[in-house]
């Protein structure tokens, strides 16, 4: 049948049976595994995945509530086992001791029309090279004050923004902040979109936002391959979005092969990391080609624009509610800087004192950005396929196929973990006597992974969430423009609050 013709009748009657009979197909496997393997001991069962999409538009606090009646539980699917876990030592043999069982495997099929072969999105060969390119640009002392000098222009662009006043949505500015900040750093590209110079750039932006959903629903969607394949509903969204990511992307990586092909010689000292990309593949031609780069690029763009964005999001809005917090945070700028009051500094004087040596003396500030993360960590479920049958730590089986979910979200409030006060917003939590940061484990606060997986770009994370909050906060005081307003949250791939914020 066309693609954009309605489905016939036939079609809609066969399509409204298959949840009944899934839903007997999950009953079946639900009681074929309570009585299977009598050897193994596998976790409780806490409830299908229909429960999940069920209860999708508050998803992180339905396993919140699950993660408090058990530790370790599964949610059963038609073809396998959701594992779920809260456990430290489970997450550290997940990430790092038996690190080469648990790895993207079939889940590459979901995020594979967006993340492609990206960084997140694979094992193996591919994961090593660009883990291996990415791994030494990030340690290099050019990209590192490159980086830095483009956090800070874009945070006194931020600033003049901001200062024009009115009813001003910070998380849709942050989140254009941080895209121009991405596509500079990672592509050499000055997108605008912060201006709103680049129409293009604000509609990939919403493209991105839109696909990034729906790999998420697919985890909890038996019939999403049924969707795409008769192009309905959510799948059809999907095509339109990923067309117009394609066309934005593959025009950037265009633009950077006519500026290699015009003087190569001058693109060689190029800062940014796609041109470090293209340089290689100039030694070697067979390594990769432009679809490969595409998927770099969106891979960076989830792990430099959305993390940060909606962290200082949601930094923003506790910030209101807790406004010794945020006084505290501004002091401290003035005494690392040596701004003195407000009023006497300007953002481009400030920005050019927000030295790496200043921004290290930050100890409040990062505790905040922190807490910040223990509580809306950016990422707030992540997920590995078992690849073999193995026992974790906890005692429970996981078998080959099985996904297994370490959670973010819900280990931030857990006062197994954090103490009775796990969901009160406290930095000092994370500050010793003398108040220096102390880190927590990576396997109890697991917002940037951990293991071999570890996020790279932890350190540029931290370093533009700090300038930017920085200029922020020496320069303005933040209230919202609704007192009452209470927010809530988009289910993506990253932890996005769900509507615009608005703040005065």
């Amino acid at each position: 049948m066309a693609m954009d013709s309605p489905p016939s009748q036939p079609v809609l009657l066969a399509l409204s049976l298959v949840p009944v009979l899934l839903l007997l197909l999950v009953l079946y496997l639900a009681r074929r595994r309570h009585t299977g393997g009598k050897d193994r001991k596998y976790p409780p069962v806490a409830g299908t995945v229909f429960h999940q999409l069920f209860n999708f538009g508050r998803l992180m606090e339905y396993m919140t509530e699950l993660c408090r009646r058990h530790r370790t539980f599964r949610m059963l699917t038609p073809t396998c086992s959701y594992v779920f876990t809260v456990e430290p030592a489970n997450v550290e043999y997940i990430l790092k001791t038996n690190f080469t069982n648990y790895g993207k495997g079939a889940l590459h099929e979901l995020g594979e029309d967006l993340l492609g072969d990206g960084i997140f999105n694979v094992d193996g060969a591919k994961w090593r090279h660009q883990r291996k390119v990415a791994s030494h640009e990030f340690s290099t002392r050019v990209l590192r004050d490159y980086s830095s000098g483009v956090f800070r222009d874009t945070a006194a662009e931020l600033a003049g923004i901001v200062a024009a006043g009115g009813r001003l949505d910070m998380q849709d500015l942050l989140m254009r902040s941080t895209l121009d900040s991405i596509f500079k750093v990672g592509f050499g590209i000055n997108l605008g979109v912060l201006s709103g110079s680049s129409k293009e750039g604000a509609a990939f932006a919403r493209a991105f936002d839109d696909a990034s959903e729906q790999v998420l629903r697919r985890f909890l969607d038996p019939f999403w391959k049924a969707k795409k394949l008769l192009n309905l509903s959510s799948e059809a969204a999907m095509k339109r979005s990923l067309r117009t990511i394609n066309g934005f992307v593959y025009a950037v990586i265009d633009r950077k092969i006519e500026q290699m092909g015009r003087n190569q010689q001058e693109f060689a000292k190029k800062e940014d990391i796609l041109s470090r990309f293209l340089l290689e593949r100039e030694r070697d031609p067979g390594c990769f080609d432009n679809k490969y780069l595409r998927d770099i690029i969106l891979n960076f763009v989830v792990a430099g624009r959305d993390t940060t964005a909606g962290t200082l999001s949601w930094f923003l809005y506790v910030l209101c509610t807790n406004e010794a917090v945020q006084d505290r945070i501004a002091q401290e700028v003035r005494a690392a800087t040596g701004a003195g009051d407000r009023d006497v500094v300007g953002a481009q004087e400030l920005v050019a004192r927000l030295t790496e040596d200043a921004i290290s003396k930050m100890h409040y500030l990062h505790a905040a950005l922190t807490e910040t993360l223990r509580l809306y960590p950016a990422v707030p479920i992540d997920v590995k396929c078992c690849f073999s049958d193995d026992t974790l730590p906890d005692g429970y089986a996981v078998k080959k196929g099985d996904m297994v979910h370490y959670q973010p979200y819900p280990m931030g409030r857990m006062e197994f973990l954090w103490g009775a006060d796990a969901e009160e917003f406290r930095p000092e939590r994370w500050l010793d006597d003398d108040g220096v940061f102390v880190p927590e484990s990576p396997f109890k606060f697991t917002a940037f992974q951990a293991g071999p997986r570890v996020c790279l770009g932890k350190e540029f994370a931290y370093a533009q969430m700090k300038i930017f909050a920085a200029v922020l906060l020496y320069l303005f005081r933040f209230e919202m423009w609704d007192a009452n307003a209470t927010v809530g949250y988009r289910a993506m791939l990253t932890l996005k609050i769900d509507r615009p914020l608005y703040y005065k």
